[in-house]
């Protein structure tokens, strides 16, 4: 009992101190902190996902430089990305709010890099819902086509991908307590789900690839001559895989503690996802018996060819459906940053309608116009698979092109304005500028890439449309920041924003 009553004692502390730290950077609490530092961090190993980001662009990995890409390509990107995430979150700690980077860049650099900021992030994450959710439907097909024979089309599949789009919409709507259950099951279940598969491939296939062919087999379908070219195109596979760790900044309104909790969940979500999924990524790679009709696979999705070739039918679809079921709740977690990054956007005056997308559900406190905004946007994000075969991985493209310039504005800005930076609880000290350097660099490279063309002749269907999106985004930005920017306002620390005093009025009355 005195464990008890002392347990609620400091629940209740973190939560009192967290409301003033919230109120301090302009707000007033609305959303229901009922996370804890595990449901953050689980929020973000979900959205990372090493069963969608890994196994989605496995295809496009082999494809792109093949088995020695994609294992040297895993160890050499997530030191960087580690370094961004890292970067981020230093800054996070320091303002803990639901806008997460679009608040950070106010602070630090002023209303039109936070704008922007804004703009790329929302970018990232609704493009990070359609490459998820769209990938669940492949996978989906592919265990389909082992059941019961079926075909897909990209008809089919946009059909299959509008229905689970949704599911995840729907279950974004029935609160916090649900949010917190399924995210905590996501993290135990990918992990599980990644020791069960890891076993099968080790233990079960007679035959395995030697390692010089996983560690050193080079393999070109991209159409490109440059072996160079081609290696930097294999680098989206673990670009793509280790993103979406600002979900922990997203939802840190949410969870107790934030200013240490949301820091430490980037961290140790992008540690644990690096380590993971390295390690399913070489048991696919010794697991592969045929190299050829693994990547022509009836099923469309070389990682079911794997299983179908190394374990047998019914293996291979019993582990298909854990695959689904953590690619299912990545998708439901992506819906829920998404859909808070479009409230808070939203409560800050930043999006047209901005009145429609911030309202609450007083029932449940969940922005429900936000989350149906999010997967709206996204099924208009996969509509060109209708007639393009690049589609999915100019979509993995888009969201990579967004996330992580949004990842390093803010780092860039506590670097150019030091003055304007008091370290929160969590921060990295005497390595913070150095780190910080490294990550901005990457950054910058890996956005410009990602621009690049995919698959070589250009063509209408093989035209990498990224930059397309990413200009479409940006021209919205620019036209709304010329007609809109009058409505936007992000409340320096201090201060309450104008939602939250109307907020604050209708409670008095």
């Amino acid at each position: 009992m005195r464990r008890s009553a002392h347990a609620r004692w400091q629940r209740s502390e973190l939560l009192d101190d967290d409301e003033r730290i919230l109120k301090e950077l302009g707000y007033t609490q609305q959303l229901h902190r009922r996370m804890g530092a595990f449901g953050n961090f689980a929020a973000s190993l979900s959205v990372i996902s090493i069963m969608s980001g890994t196994l989605l662009l496995f295809g496009y990995g082999l494809n792109s430089g093949g088995p020695a890409v994609v294992v040297w390509g895993w160890l050499a990107v997530g030191p960087l990305v580690l370094c961004l995430a890292a970067a981020l979150a230093e800054v996070t700690s320091r303002y803990p709010t639901s806008g997460g980077l679009y608040y950070m860049a106010r602070q630090l650099g002023g209303e039109r890099w936070s704008w922007y900021t804004g703009w790329l992030n929302l970018l990232g994450l609704l493009g990070g819902i359609a490459a998820q959710d769209y990938g669940i439907a492949t996978f989906t097909a592919a265990w389909a086509n082992l059941q019961f024979g079926y075909v897909p089309t990209p008809g089919s599949l946009l059909v299959m991908y509008a229905v689970i789009l949704v599911l995840h919409a729907v279950l974004n709507l029935f609160g916090t307590r649900l949010m917190n259950f399924l995210t905590s099951l996501s993290a135990w279940w990918h992990l599980a789900g990644a020791v069960v598969i890891i076993g099968a491939l080790t233990l079960v296939p007679s035959h395995h690839r030697p390692a010089g062919f996983v560690f050193s087999e080079f393999t070109n379908n991209t159409g490109w001559s440059s072996p160079v070219y081609v290696i930097l195109l294999g680098m989206l596979l673990p670009c793509f895989a280790l993103a979406g760790y600002d979900t922990s900044a997203h939802l840190s309104e949410e969870t107790s503690g934030a200013s240490v909790a949301a820091a430490r969940g980037i961290i140790r979500s992008v540690v644990v996802s690096w380590i993971a999924g390295g390690i399913l990524l070489v048991a696919l790679l010794f697991a592969i018996q045929d190299y050829a009709g693994t990547l022509g696979s009836q099923t469309g999705v070389p990682v079911a060819q794997i299983f179908l070739d190394a374990l047998g039918v019914a293996p291979a679809k019993a582990l298909l459906l854990v695959i689904i079921v953590a690619q299912f709740l990545c998708g439901y977690t992506v819906t829920a940053s998404a859909s808070r990054m479009i409230y808070a956007f939203a409560r800050d005056g930043a999006l047209p309608g901005s009145a429609l997308w911030q309202k609450v559900s007083r029932r449940t406190a969940i922005p429900a116009n936000a989350v149906w905004l999010a997967v709206v946007v996204a099924f208009v994000l996969a509509l060109p698979s209708l007639y393009s075969a690049t589609a999915f991985s100019a979509v993995t493209a888009i969201s990579v092109v967004g996330f992580t310039p949004a990842y390093a504005i803010p780092v860039l800005l506590r670097l150019r304005h030091r003055d304007r930076f008091t370290p929160g609880p969590w921060n990295l000290g005497r390595w913070s500028r150095p780190i910080g350097w490294v990550a901005v660099l990457w950054a910058a490279g890996a956005t410009a890439l990602f621009l690049m063309p995919q698959s070589s002749p250009v063509t209408a269907t093989s035209f990498n449309y990224t930059s397309v999106a990413l200009l479409v985004a940006l021209a919205m930005a620019g036209l709304w920041w010329r007609f809109g920017r009058r409505s936007y306002g992000v409340p320096r620390p201090g201060t309450t924003n104008a939602h939250d005093q109307i907020e604050e009025a209708e409670n008095i009355i």
